[in-house]
């Protein structure tokens, strides 16, 4: 996927060597894998969480991807659902380890943190579902803009924006190449502006 008159700010050896650094800092916060459960947000967060869990255990062998990742769909906690700008959301699947999350450090993996909208979501989704011991937030990006006090635990990158840029965050996975990179292309006109994979922040 190209994103005209982009500007690439994170190559994919910046991404890589990013996720490595957020998979070695949420070991060292946890003291070692024991109860840690990564759990991607859809679409692009869910490929960042299954990289992540490969790197937790390429540094802690023996540690099983499968018993400690999934993903969790967030669309019907979202704020703006009743807003016309919102537009059509499908659903994605919620897929918990087996092990379920009660108990457990759960570390939620997003692309790009904006306004923090989606991560109220992710915890009022979370609490639907278990109660984890704690919740830490990994993103690959950090755009700035709060409109909420949520902050994150582990950034790839602190990318300070302007509300009329956009911030794409491309991954192999689904656009066929991994990059970040920042457009001057402005939301939609009454609409929250989207990070690439077409999900407010």
């Amino acid at each position: 996927m190209s994103v005209p008159g982009g500007n690439t700010v994170l190559t994919a050896a910046d991404i890589a060597r990013a996720l490595t650094r957020i998979a070695h800092e949420i070991l060292e916060r946890n003291h070692g894998p024991e109860g840690l459960c990564v759990l991607g947000i859809p679409t692009r967060g869910v490929n960042l969480g299954h990289r992540l869990a490969a790197l937790l255990a390429q540094i802690e062998p023996g540690l099983d991807t499968h018993q400690i990742s999934g993903q969790l769909d967030v669309t019907m906690y979202r704020d703006d659902l009743h807003r016309p700008s919102a537009g059509t959301r499908p659903l994605a699947a919620t897929k918990l380890p087996a092990g379920g999350i009660d108990g457990k450090t759960v570390v939620l993996v997003d692309d790009v943190l904006y306004s923090g909208r989606t991560i109220r979501a992710a915890l009022d989704a979370l609490a639907d579902l278990g109660r984890p011991a704690a919740v830490r937030l990994a993103v690959l990006v950090d755009r700035g803009h709060r409109e909420l006090p949520i902050r994150a635990d582990h950034v790839g990158k602190n990318l300070p924006t302007s509300r009329s840029e956009r911030v794409s965050v491309l991954l192999s996975e689904t656009d066929g190449r991994d990059a970040v990179v920042i457009s001057p292309e402005p939301a939609a006109p009454g609409g929250p502006e989207r990070a690439e994979g077409g999900e407010p922040r």
